[in-house]
C-alpha cells in the first residue's frame, strides 16, 4: 500500500507543478515572435538546451516541425564546433535552462550575437533573475517547482513543466496557423499516425 501512496504523491506533486506554471503574456509574445520569423519571414525555430533540458528542447523542435512550423535542435557544445552554421538571419532561438545560468547556453547566445545579433531569443527558465533571462527577448517562467527527486537534484518536475510549456506553444501555434489533419498527413507518410491523419483528412 505504501508504494501506491508514494506513487500517487509523486503524481500529485507533478500535477500541482503543472497547474502552478504562471500563465502570462510571455506565451503570446513567444508565439508572435515565432510566427513573424518562421511563417512570415520564412526563417525557422532553433531550439537548444544542455543535458535533460536539451532533450526537452529536441522534443519541442521535432513536435513543431511535425505540426507545420519548421524547427531544428542545435546542441550548444556542437555549436562551438561548426554547427552554429545552421543559423540564418530570420531564425528564432529558443533555449531552455532551469537555472538560467547554463554556461554552454550563455556561450551559445554570445556566439549567436557575433553571427546574427538580430535573431531574437526566447528563454524557458525557472530563474527570472538569471543571466539568460536578462538576455531574452521573451522569457517564459516555469514557476521553478521543487523536484520530486528525493535528493532535490535530478531534473524531474522541472523537465515536466518544460515539456508542458513546449506543448502549449506548439498547440497555440497550430491554432494560429490553422494547421489541419491534411497538413499533418503530408508530413507523416508512415506509421499509425500517418494512416490515421490520412483517414481523418480523406487524402
Amino acid at each position: 500500500m505504501f508504494m501506491k501512496e508514494r506513487i500517487r504523491e509523486i503524481f500529485d506533486n507533478e500535477a500541482s507543478a503543472i497547474n502552478k506554471i504562471p500563465v502570462t503574456g510571455s506565451f503570446g509574445k513567444a508565439i508572435g515572435i515565432i510566427y513573424t520569423h518562421v511563417h512570415q519571414k520564412k526563417g525557422k525555430l532553433v531550439t537548444s538546451g544542455m543535458g535533460k533540458a536539451g532533450q526537452i528542447a529536441h522534443d519541442i523542435a521535432t513536435t513543431f516541425s511535425s505540426t507545420g512550423t519548421p524547427a531544428a535542435y542545435l546542441h550548444p557544445s556542437e555549436a562551438q564546433h561548426g554547427d552554429l552554421g545552421i543559423l540564418q538571419p530570420n531564425d528564432v532561438l529558443l533555449v531552455i535552462s532551469n537555472s538560467g545560468k547554463t554556461r554552454e547556453i550563455i556561450e551559445l547566445i554570445n556566439l549567436k550575437d557575433n553571427l546574427y545579433p538580430d535573431i531574437p531569443v526566447i528563454v524557458i527558465t525557472g530563474n527570472t533573475d538569471s543571466p539568460l533571462a536578462e538576455e531574452a527577448d521573451c522569457c517564459i517562467f516555469t514557476g521553478n517547482p521543487s523536484e520530486v527527486c528525493p535528493l532535490g537534484l535530478t531534473p524531474t518536475t522541472s523537465t515536466t513543466v518544460m515539456t508542458v510549456i513546449g506543448d502549449a506553444l506548439v498547440v497555440l501555434m497550430m491554432e494560429k496557423i490553422g494547421f489541419t489533419a491534411a497538413d499533418y498527413a503530408r508530413r507523416h507518410h508512415g506509421g499509425y499516425l500517418g494512416a490515421k491523419s490520412r483517414e481523418i483528412s480523406g487524402i
